[in-house]
């Protein structure tokens, strides 16, 4: 069950809401997000609940554990507690999600003939989740939080459905006093409701559309210019709105049940150096790799060369994450390279630079990461790429681009312009220091725009069948 689906819009989240609202008590409230969050991870692949439900038992126990451990001044039996809890989710996401590919590059290395190993089917958001438990785990360990008695909070906090496939990651840290208390009234709930529905056309009216040209072209073998650079715009396109627009819904949703998420996206299309975008893109992710990889490395407090290499593990790690695939590990490693190349010189250089060539050098750098995001052969990727530039290209324009870039032309520039954050722009430029934010939602503004979009969202996704969530995969 996607976010986009007239299933969820129509059914699920109605019911849910129902629900809740007429449950007075907040322990029933509680219980209400937790079934309905177990029924929506099961909607699509009931078996896997129950490797979620394993894994969260077993890390409910492992934190009583710890805190018995605690209390008797056994730091190695509390150490031998995390390790194991850790150890297990880890595991998980380890065999389902690792372990074909890099068995089969053992393989392949060796040269060991008829001993391919099939990959296995990725439970959905296996990645988030798994964060989301390693964050509490580690967390009670370092005494950074209280152990979670409640199992059912505990539960919910892990399962809870906005956030459950395809985050944001949310930190135990930051949403344990949630789970305890939290102020539900009209104004959040109907904030939260038009983010929902901003985040819901982001996706099904910009993402999807864009999906729609990289389906109309091909992008392997021989590919002219214009259809390289229609395809790699297309794509930084399609997996922004996608996953900027998923997360909009969830944070939205958060705040229509009376929880607080941080912001996964910051405008990361306006960034004016790669260090820059790496704190607009995917927030979540880049804040728990530094928290849980990075610091406990060293950080920067240490040696030049020990940051270089926390660095390149972590950015590996970064892109291994997104998938099992050598076109991933390349991405990762493609940006570790650039952020140690910017931290040791070239930041000090761009400091320098007018902010317009700054950012062209960003976009640049970004656009072409995603091309071998985009393509799972690394050949492929370097083809594209080639292409853009006149290297290897069949032609400079062929009729399939050229019929794209009349087609989705307006689409393109619709897109581009919603990559800009216009409130800080006319804040700069009245140089007026109002509140932008857009807490209130009773304004005629807002009811006009919300009521048109959910009527576009609607009519687009009745007379189309293309609807995926890029990041369901990761």
């Amino acid at each position: 069950m996607v976010f986009s689906s007239f299933t969820f819009i129509a059914f699920f989240l109605p019911i849910t809401i129902i629900l809740y609202f007429i449950s007075r008590n907040k322990t029933w409230r509680n219980c209400v997000l937790l079934v309905m969050s177990l029924i929506f991870y099961a909607w699509g692949e009931p078996r896997f609940v129950l490797m979620m439900i394993l894994s969260i038992l077993v890390n409910y126990a492992a934190g009583l554990l710890m805190h018995r451990a605690e209390q008797k001044n056994k730091k190695g039996q509390k150490l031998l507690f995390m390790i194991l809890g850790v150890g297990l989710s880890l595991g998980f996401l380890f065999w389902f999600k690792y372990f074909s590919f890099l068995a089969n590059t053992f393989v392949s290395i060796f040269g060991i003939k008829g001993a391919s190993i099939p990959a296995q089917i990725l439970p959905i958001g296996i990645s988030f989740y798994t964060f989301q438990i390693i964050t509490y785990t580690v967390d009670v360990y370092k005494n950074r939080v209280p152990v979670q008695k409640n199992l059912l909070k505990l539960a919910l906090y892990i399962s809870f459905f906005p956030q459950l496939i395809a985050g944001p990651i949310v930190n135990y840290t930051y949403i344990e006093p949630y789970l305890d208390e939290r102020e539900i009234d009209i104004e959040a709930f109907f904030g939260g409701l038009f983010r929902f529905i901003i985040g819901l056309a982001k996706k099904v009216l910009i993402a999807n559309l864009c999906g729609e040209i990289l389906s109309t072209l091909t992008l392997t073998g021989n590919i002219s210019t214009l259809a390289a650079w229609i395809g790699a715009i297309s794509y930084t396109f399609q997996i922004y709105f996608d996953f900027s627009g998923y997360s909009d819904m969830a944070i939205g949703m958060g705040h229509m049940f009376g929880f607080t998420f941080l912001e996964n996206f910051k405008y990361p299309y306006s960034a004016i150096s790669i260090t820059d975008f790496w704190r607009r893109w995917h927030i979540s992710l880049s804040t728990f790799f530094r928290d849980y990889v990075y610091i406990p490395m060293g950080g920067n407090r240490c040696s030049k060369a020990r940051q270089i290499l926390n660095i390149f593990v972590v950015w590996m790690l970064t892109g291994f994450w997104h998938g099992a695939a050598w076109n991933f590990i390349v991405w990762g490693l493609y940006y570790g390279v650039l952020l140690i190349i910017e931290k040791l010189f070239l930041g000090k250089i761009l400091e320098k630079l007018p902010k317009i060539i700054r950012w062209l050098y960003t976009i640049l750098i970004v656009i072409i990461g995603w091309v071998f995001f985009y393509h799972e052969s690394l050949a492929d990727g370097a083809h594209q790429v080639g292409a853009m530039f006149g290297i290897g290209s069949a032609s400079g324009t062929d009729a399939t681009a050229i019929y794209c870039l009349k087609q989705y032309f307006v689409l393109l520039i619709i897109a581009a312009i919603a990559c800009v954050p216009w409130k800080d722009v006319f804040r700069k430029i009245t140089k007026k220091e109002a509140n932008y934010t857009g807490s209130t939602f009773f304004t005629v503004e807002k009811f006009i725009v919300a009521t048109v979009l959910l009527v576009l969202c609607i009519v687009f996704l009745a007379g189309s069948s293309f609807n995926p969530f890029l990041y369901f995969r990761f």
